[in-house]
């Protein structure tokens, strides 16, 4: 095992295994969700209530802060933690998946990659509400801007600020020496999150480049030691003119391959192969069906490591997480609960917590039962007029402060006159229940039941 990471038990039905990681900023239990951050806030809520909710760790967007406020400001102001206030465990991305996939409207990206590729898979939040059945449900749930691409090239992307249009350059190693100074726990490897759909011929070759940028981020890592040292300056702590010290980061190799069997399994060996301290799964959620999705994690389980954790990216819907965890999936990161709160779709806990079992039924709302519940009402859409009228608790059986204080119909209101408490309590409330979810799957997993 690594140093960081501890596991306490492997399930005997799967996969799945409960374990702890270790970090300057606290202990993560897992199965663990790993809250979105973008901008190094956790929208709406203050890190006091984050602390309440019992959320376990963030993550970051290393593009985003590198445009604004800029990561040295970050690193002067002691590193994300001390920044925001958050001070739980954090992880960042490299980057990558913004200035790559997010960059199709680029006149320069298309003169560059459109004779390789055709266009990339349109974003649209219908994917997150659509009405079709689960199997074929798009799982596209990213939610950022697009950057303003200037070079694409073997050697990594330059783009223009949003903010002040100034020009910005991410390689491996300015990738690196970016999350280093941000100062989260956990950074992740420069690489080309692939589109969808790609061909076998590209999504090779964005493998290939992306296993050649994780070489280049472990010797640079290595080199400049920046696991303690290179951005700990060697004055006194608080001595004029120098930097706060950052806290011990660990470096994630990216698997990925797009939708291809083959890709996947040959990225899975290189990447782990590689001995990084931690390993995550990338280019997924990108507008692939769910099915598809699921089948490509399934692919690579057999070449995950045992002894270190391993990160899915971008996954975060409730029925994914509990089928995914039997893989040997430690950690999951997403927007959808957050950015479904701010559109007024609220989890039901009940709905949310129940899922296949062979343990005998249990009464209550936290229940695991022997048999998924034939329609479990996972949300419910407190926009709609129905809930003008009721009085109910927001979720009848939960017992966060959100549904211990108000009505379905407050919350209604709130959100039909656009007033932000509506938004904060939404948010508390989705995150409470994931919260929640994830400790009845680390209960499951040690009593053999997934």
């Amino acid at each position: 095992m690594t140093s960081f990471f501890k596991i306490l038990h492997n399930s005997s039905k799967s996969k799945a295994r409960v374990g702890e990681i270790q970090s300057d900023h606290g202990v993560v239990k897992t199965p663990a969700f790993i809250s979105a951050a973008t901008k190094g806030t956790i929208k709406t809520l203050t890190p006091t209530q984050v602390k309440e909710i019992g959320i376990q760790g963030a993550c970051v967007n290393t593009y985003h802060l590198v445009t604004h406020p800029g990561a040295r400001v970050i690193e002067k102001a002691g590193g994300i933690q001390k920044y925001s206030g958050l001070n739980i465990f954090t992880m960042s991305d490299s980057g990558g998946f913004q200035v790559f996939s997010l960059a199709r409207d680029s006149k320069t990206r298309q003169q560059n990659f459109l004779s390789q590729r055709g266009p990339l898979h349109p974003e649209s939040e219908k994917n997150l509400l659509s009405s079709s059945p689960e199997a074929s449900r798009k799982t596209n749930i990213r939610d950022e801007e697009d950057p303003f691409i200037v070079k694409i090239s073997e050697d990594g992307v330059k783009f223009r600020s949003t903010f002040d249009g100034r020009l910005i350059e991410f390689t491996p190693e300015k990738s690196m020496e970016f999350q280093a100074a941000i100062g989260a726990d956990i950074n992740m490897a420069f690489d080309e999150c692939t589109y969808y759909p790609a061909t076998h011929e590209y999504a090779q070759k964005a493998m290939n480049r992306t296993h050649e940028w994780l070489k280049r981020c472990i010797a640079y890592k290595n080199l400049t030691n920046l696991d303690s040292t290179f951005f700990n300056r060697h004055t006194p702590k608080g001595t004029p003119g120098t930097y706060p010290l950052q806290p011990v980061q660990y470096l994630y190799g990216v698997i990925q391959g797009g939708t291809f069997e083959d890709l996947r399994k040959k990225s899975a060996e290189f990447v782990v192969s590689q001995n990084t301290p931690g390993v995550a799964i990338g280019g997924v959620s990108v507008g692939e069906t769910k099915s598809e999705m699921r089948e490509q994690v399934k692919w690579v389980s057999d070449y995950l490591p045992k002894d270190r954790p391993v990160h899915l990216l971008g996954v975060g819907q409730i029925d994914d997480i509990i089928d995914l965890v039997k893989y040997g999936i430690d950690t999951f990161d997403c927007v959808e609960p957050t950015r479904l709160a701010r559109m007024g779709i609220i989890y039901q806990i009940s709905g949310s917590i129940s899922f296949f079992s062979t343990a005998t039924p249990r009464r209550g709302p936290l229940a695991i039962v022997s048999k998924k519940i034939s329609s479990p009402q996972k949300e419910i859409d407190i926009t709609k007029s129905i809930y003008k009228n009721n009085f109910e608790k927001v979720d009848v059986d939960c017992n966060c402060y959100v549904c211990q204080s108000f009505t379905k119909s407050y919350l209604h209101h709130l959100f039909k006159s656009r007033e932000i408490l509506g938004y904060t309590l939404a948010t508390y409330h989705n995150l409470w229940v994931m919260e929640r979810l994830f400790e009845k799957i680390r209960e499951a997993i040690v009593e053999d039941k997934i």
